[in-house]
């Protein structure tokens, strides 16, 4: 529909209300309006305004005073959460391929005789342009109409919804690429200080070293093999279930936890992190899979996850060695001997580790169903 098409009706349809009965305008007005703002970061500001009497009807509230032919804020307050489920229920903005997106809480407003609702859509996650789709109104009269603005100021778009049109497409930017690797790097971060059993394992993995080269390389070839997993399982190349995976992850866990009973050979430990990395890169890629990746940008935001994970498991490594030298110089001075890894120190947490993926293990297979 053309600007100046909607404009028309637009006119069209307010004239008509003015000209109906005052009493029948205090009961039934079945007209809302919506402003639509798209902004550069793909989140979508909306506000409806609906007559009282008409939330009444459609959120089946009691917030419009026929008497005084005003909306009561006490009664409106009492009914916030009513109308805000209604509204978010029925006014949606999605992607063209249906994936909706995240919606923020309804701010809840007076407005003399009418009622205002004011949501905030995220859109980062969804790609292309968006669709807004209203169904307000017409669920309890489909007669009902919603002149939409898209835009702000005199330049604003303009469309008319009803029950045979509900849907009007948003032009929507993508978000800038900073944006999007500068999220999914918290996200790597944030799923490796959040996975307890990745965490369990880099732990036990280093708990004899005691130089900085032998950390080094085992961090690397850990890296690497996740890194190798997580983008063929991401880009479904490679899919694993994860009832086959997670039990794995545990079990890579509880072996090099009982191998710190029988080696402390730590140069060589980096072959362990390079086999086992490779079965805990399918574990960051189920995570990332829940997360999402955006099609316009799958490679940067794929990098970004990866380095997000690395930055989180160097800083865990960062935080546990000076930690255990920490330990070592403490007991070394309580004791008046040499510095030295504390053997019951080593098998003390090893045992703490394997028991913890033992738990872990039985949870995630059969055993524990």
């Amino acid at each position: 529909m053309t600007n100046r098409a909607s404009a028309a009706v637009l006119w069209a349809t307010l004239a008509t209300i003015g000209l109906w009965p005052l009493s029948l305008a205090a009961h039934q007005i079945n007209l809302s309006t919506a402003r639509i703002e798209v902004k550069p970061d793909r989140t979508v500001s909306l506000e409806i305004a609906l007559k009282g009497s008409d939330v009444d009807r459609a959120a089946r509230t009691t917030v419009f005073d026929q008497q005084l032919g005003l909306v009561d804020p006490t009664r409106l307050a009492a009914s916030t959460a009513a109308i805000a489920e209604y509204v978010v229920d029925h006014a949606v903005v999605r992607g063209v391929d249906g994936t909706t997106c995240k919606v923020g809480a309804a701010e809840i407003a007076p407005d003399q005789d009418g009622v205002v609702a004011r949501l905030t859509w995220s859109c980062n996650e969804v790609d292309g342009d968006l669709i807004y789709r209203s169904t307000v109104l017409i669920d309890v009269d489909v007669g009902a109409k919603q002149v939409v603005l898209v835009g702000s100021g005199g330049d604003a778009a303009q469309a008319l919804l009803d029950a045979s049109q509900t849907e009007v497409r948003l032009s929507a930017p993508p978000p800038p690429l900073l944006d999007v690797v500068w999220r999914y790097v918290e996200a790597g971060v944030e799923h490796i200080f959040l996975g307890y059993d990745h965490i369990a394992f880099l732990i036990a993995i280093v708990l004899w070293a005691r130089r900085l080269w032998p950390v080094i390389k085992i961090v690397t070839a850990f890296t690497l093999a996740h890194s190798i997993t997580l983008s063929l399982a991401a880009l479904r190349i490679v899919v694993i279930p994860s009832t086959v995976v997670e039990p794995a992850i545990a079990a890579s866990i509880v072996y090099v936890a009982i191998e710190n009973f029988f080696s402390r050979n730590v140069d060589r430990r980096w072959r362990d992190t390079l086999a086992f990395g490779l079965i805990h890169g399918f574990g960051f890629a189920s995570a990332l899979q829940e997360f999402g990746l955006p099609r316009g940008a799958v490679i940067p935001a794929l990098g970004a996850f990866n380095i997000g994970v690395e930055i989180g498991q160097v800083a865990i490594v960062g935080i546990v060695i000076p930690l255990l030298i920490g330990a070592d110089w403490l007991i070394a001075t309580v004791r008046d001997a040499p510095q030295k890894r504390v053997v019951e120190l080593v098998y003390a947490l090893s045992g703490i580790i394997a028991f913890l993926g033992c738990y872990w293990l039985y949870e995630r297979t059969s055993m524990g169903t």
